[in-house]
């Protein structure tokens, strides 16, 4: 009969599986849609970061033109007072040169006029006519020392005008080829000049492509956040329908169980009569004997009336299963012993503490940040290695950060403990205590140490378990 029981509350328990499949079927795909939109916000942030990098790279860029600029404005600047500089000294040139002229012009007018005067008093016979009118010989040598004296003066003069007019006009042409020369320079930096500042135009341009990327990216990674949150709370929602229709669903197979059981101990009631109700048989003294004894010996046995009974007709009341006390039968094939419960789960527990993982990750930090990848030295992305740490200690992390936001036992953030997970919005880092963590940060950190764990908004703090 018991059987019958148990057998009928399976049925039920069953039929109230069915009922709930549908809910349960629904929240796993949500899940599946979960870790793949996961997937996509843990994209888009690598993308985030290596447009950030890239912005880095072109500001890094323009402010070394912009350097490269300055140097090029001071330049032209610096020409710009030589040429000046050097174009007062060609004016300057040239006014010397104009004073050594008219100097030389002068030179040469009065030694025309001396020698005009003394052709016009002497004519062709003027050296003559100056000796011949000598009072004596002193008087002539004097008169022609003073003619020579004259005469080499002028000469001389006019020699020292003329190499003055020539040393005048090298110096200013030397001047006007310097300033041509500088001119030169000058238009070479000014096109310098223009290509630099052509070339920071588009590093800005650039630039601002990076910005509107980052900004697209990033209200694309909000998106995706906000998603994830929604699918949160409609799974949420989805396990809480799905553990009330269990337990009502088992509410009622219990009750619909019970119900059953009575119904059928009374139809066997019914059909028994007087074989189920005399469980118990008596000897002609009046003793209570086993009907099952009785029948293999052959006795006479009596009912509670005293009614002489055939004991093979009556129903033993040990069908050789037992039951626990609240009537399941018990298998004990199936049943498991405590005491190898007790060791085997002894022998799960961790065999590294959460000090040990932490002084193991940071062996790693400074290696560098690739997406998707799982090597501790290689190269590894948030949720690869924070997977590949934990499995040095025995334990099975699953890939994604989404995915492991939901591993191990959630404790608060206030009872963090190092080794524990600190789960973001598509990020996973490991917990150091002092508000430390250690994480596959970006391609342009990649593994380091952080020392403000709330740099973000934390989802959840995982335990390993």
């Amino acid at each position: 009969m018991k059987k019958r029981i148990v057998c009928l509350t399976l049925a039920l328990m069953m039929t109230a599986t069915q009922v709930v499949s549908v809910s349960a079927s629904r929240e796993e795909e949500l899940r599946e849609e979960q870790a793949a939109t996961s997937a996509q916000l843990d994209a888009t942030y690598a993308q985030i970061d290596q447009l950030y990098s890239a912005k880095q790279q072109l500001q890094d860029e323009i402010n070394t033109l912009d350097a490269n600029l300055v140097n090029v404005m001071v330049s032209i600047q610096t020409l710009e007072g030589d040429i000046s500089n050097k174009q007062a000294d060609i004016e300057q040139t040239q006014a010397d040169l104009q004073k050594a002229q008219n100097a030389k012009d002068k030179q040469y007018a009065a030694m025309k006029q001396r020698i005009q005067y003394l052709y016009e008093k002497g004519g062709s016979d003027a050296w003559f006519q100056m000796m011949m009118s000598a009072d004596n010989l002193s008087d002539l040598l004097t008169k022609a020392e003073y003619t020579q004296k004259m005469y080499d003066y002028d000469r001389k003069s006019l020699e020292t005008y003329a190499n003055t007019i020539e040393q005048v006009t090298n110096l200013g042409n030397q001047y006007q080829q310097e300033k041509s020369e500088l001119e030169g320079m000058k238009q070479e930096y000014e096109a310098e000049s223009a290509n630099l500042q052509t070339q920071i135009d588009t590093k800005k341009a650039s630039s601002a492509d990076c910005d509107n990327e980052i900004a697209y990216a990033q209200e694309m990674a909000n998106e995706y956040a906000n998603l994830i949150q929604e699918q949160q709370a409609e799974i949420e929602q989805l396990e809480a329908e799905r553990i009330a229709a269990e337990e009502e669903a088992r509410r009622q197979a219990e009750a619909e169980a019970a119900a059953a059981a009575a119904a059928a101990e009374e139809a066997a009631g019914q059909d028994d009569g007087e074989t189920q109700e005399d469980q118990t048989v008596y000897d002609e003294d009046g003793n209570e004997v086993d009907a099952d004894e009785a029948a293999e010996n052959g006795d006479t046995v009596y009912d509670k009336d005293g009614n002489e009974v055939d004991p093979s007709e009556v129903t033993s009341s040990d069908d050789g299963v037992e039951y626990d006390e609240y009537g399941n039968v018990i298998d004990s094939d199936n049943t498991v012993d405590p005491d190898s419960v007790s060791s085997s789960s002894g022998s799960s527990s961790s065999s590294g503490s959460g000090s040990s993982i932490v002084d193991y990750a940071t062996q790693f930090v400074g290696n560098p940040y690739v997406w998707g990848g799982t090597s501790l030295t290689g190269g590894a992305d948030c949720s690869g290695f924070t997977q590949s740490v934990y499995a040095q200690f025995g334990y099975s992390l699953p890939r994604t950060s989404y995915e492991q936001q939901n591993w191990g036992t959630e404790v608060s953030y206030a009872d963090a403990q190092p080794g524990d997970l600190i789960c973001y919005g598509g990020h996973v880092a490991i917990y150091m205590g002092n508000g430390q963590i250690v994480h596959a940060s970006n391609s342009r950190d990649g593994i380091k140490i952080s020392n403000d764990a709330t740099y973000r908004t934390i989802l959840s703090v995982r335990r390993p378990s």
